[in-house]
């Protein structure tokens, strides 16, 4: 099992940046693609970034070139960095830890966390 549990979302002005940390337990973190998704109510959850376990990223179209997302496998976390933003990015984030485990395959999601964009 796997628990991630999220912080450092808030209300921000419009082109400045918030840092999300995503502090996960567990002994199988390194093995896991982490990622950190976000939903508006009415629509989908969508991917806004992953990291796979070798550190390839991967980022939604909307958020290249302004977010960053990194993974410390001795701290067992990840962090979403997210610069320039804009009140589109508002949104709940949630982490996300997914991969195979002794030939099981696992998913988890975090609690969420609040991000605000004022314009």
């Amino acid at each position: 099992q796997v628990q991630l549990v999220e912080s450092g979302g808030g209300l921000v002005q419009a082109g400045g940046s918030l840092r999300l940390s995503c502090a996960a337990s567990g002994s199988a973190f390194s093995i896991l693609t982490m990622g950190w998704y976000r939903q508006t109510p009415g629509k989908q959850r969508e991917l806004v970034a992953d990291i796979s376990s070798g550190g390839r990223t991967n980022y939604a179209d909307s958020v290249k070139g302004r977010f960053t997302i990194s993974r410390d496998n001795a701290k067992n976390t990840v962090l979403l960095q997210m610069n320039s933003l804009i009140p589109e990015d508002s949104a709940v984030y949630y982490c996300n830890a997914n991969g195979w485990i002794n030939y099981l395959y696992v998913n988890y999601w975090g609690q969420g966390t609040q991000v605000t964009v004022s314009s």
